[in-house]
């Protein structure tokens, strides 16, 4: 059976990394120094980069203690206390598992953000559960689904974290509207040239309960400021 080797060695040498044994202390702070070479700092930032492997688990410490101890007998050649072509499927099953269950606790905590938009003055929440509010009239054109439009937008999320912005990279952006999220596809079309709105999106109008880690989690409701810049010609 085949499955996915890179991404157990990734979360194996994070895991590895960042727990090492005797490296924790009572409060669940690593301790050992800060990185202070150039190589330790890429080598901490690889194991950043690495972490987001195990962030589908939701591990508890007892459970990365198992982590810990497989990434330990593996990396000192001790003799594997499972075989691990047979259990390759079941960690991925465990890793669905699990980014499923946080889905819905993240759907949960975004159902009252949504009840809340929905009753803001001047809020209309469509069949499809998009909810929309202009903020500043336009006064051209609204594009159709096959048109490109150039916006600048702000996106975070229901706790107000910022996880995307052109308005921070000082940049407008375009994009085809039959290649974006339903809620973009759907909010933007909506839309008149120059107009600003809020388009606030339920995850199944968004990125599911996949989410897009490491910044949007599975199940997530998405709140987008955007201003409609120009359809652009072909």
């Amino acid at each position: 059976m085949k499955f996915n080797l890179l991404s157990l060695v990734l979360v194996g040498a994070v895991a590895f990394a960042g727990c090492g044994s005797g490296n924790t202390s009572s409060t669940g702070e690593t301790k050992g120094s800060e990185p202070k070479t150039e190589q330790e700092k890429t080598l901490y930032a690889l194991g950043l980069i690495m972490g987001g492997n195990l962030t589908p688990f939701s591990l508890t410490s007892e459970e990365l203690d198992l982590v810990k101890k497989g990434i330990a007998d593996a990396a000192t050649g001790a003799k594997p206390l499972v075989e691990l072509q047979a259990y390759g499927q079941k960690v991925q099953e465990l890793a669905q598992s699990r980014a499923m269950a946080a889905a819905e606790v993240e759907k949960k905590k975004s159902s009252a953000f949504l009840e809340n938009a929905a009753k803001d003055p001047g809020a209309q929440k469509t069949a499809s559960g998009l909810i929309y509010k202009t903020v500043k009239p336009g006064t051209g054109a609204n594009p159709i689904a096959t048109d490109t439009v150039r916006v600048h937008y702000q996106g975070s999320l229901a706790d107000g974290t910022v996880f995307d912005s052109s308005l921070q990279r000082g940049q407008p952006v375009e994009f085809p509207l039959n290649q974006v999220i339903p809620c973009w596809g759907e909010g933007v079309q909506k839309m008149k040239v120059g107009e600003k709105a809020n388009l606030i999106c339920p995850s199944s109008l968004a990125y599911g309960d996949r989410g897009s880690p490491p910044r949007i989690p599975g199940g997530a409701a998405l709140f987008f400021e955007v201003e409609l810049l120009d359809i652009v010609k072909k």
